[in-house]
């Protein structure tokens, strides 16, 4: 299964339409949380909210999980020890009021276990692989550690 997310702020039409024509064409359960643009998907199986338990659970038993390049998507995935497929919301889209999800991917683009999909046919080739996603970990990204080093920082100051 592939679990689908694009936080809770904004809907992600172009990630989501993605996913769902790939699962259009494969024979893959895939769910997702979408926002309110649930009456737009007809190939997934769609949540406009899912509580922090269900997300969980479904990050635990999704083989590999396809996201907007969110900061709880990627340490989720590598909390549970998930291959992740980001997607950045690009602002000169409307998707976002910035561009830093683009820099997001950026830091990551070297970290095992997260992969970055600037187009449908990046997203699709990657799906197209999924058995040979590896796994990432903590200790394999050094922006994970820089953001755990900042919040244990910000903790002790208080």
């Amino acid at each position: 299964m592939i679990f689908t997310c694009v936080g809770t702020q904004l809907s992600f039409q172009r990630l989501v339409q993605w996913v769902d024509q790939w699962a259009g064409e494969n024979c893959e359960e895939v769910i997702a949380q979408v926002g309110p643009d649930h009456d737009l998907y007809s190939n997934l199986k769609v949540y406009d909210f899912i509580k922090p338990t269900q997300f969980d659970e479904l990050f635990q038993s999704a083989d590999c999980i396809v996201s907007h390049a969110g900061m709880g998507s990627i340490i989720s995935a590598i909390k549970f020890s998930k291959p992740i497929i980001v997607v950045p919301r690009i602002a000169q889209l409307g998707e976002h009021r910035n561009e830093h999800q683009t820099s997001t991917v950026d830091s990551f683009i070297d970290t095992p276990g997260i992969y970055v999909a600037r187009s449908k046919d990046e997203l699709f080739s990657l799906l197209g692989d999924l058995e040979n996603l590896a796994v990432g970990s903590a200790e394999d990204s050094k922006e994970y550690g820089k953001l755990l080093n900042g919040l244990s920082d910000i903790f002790n100051k208080l």
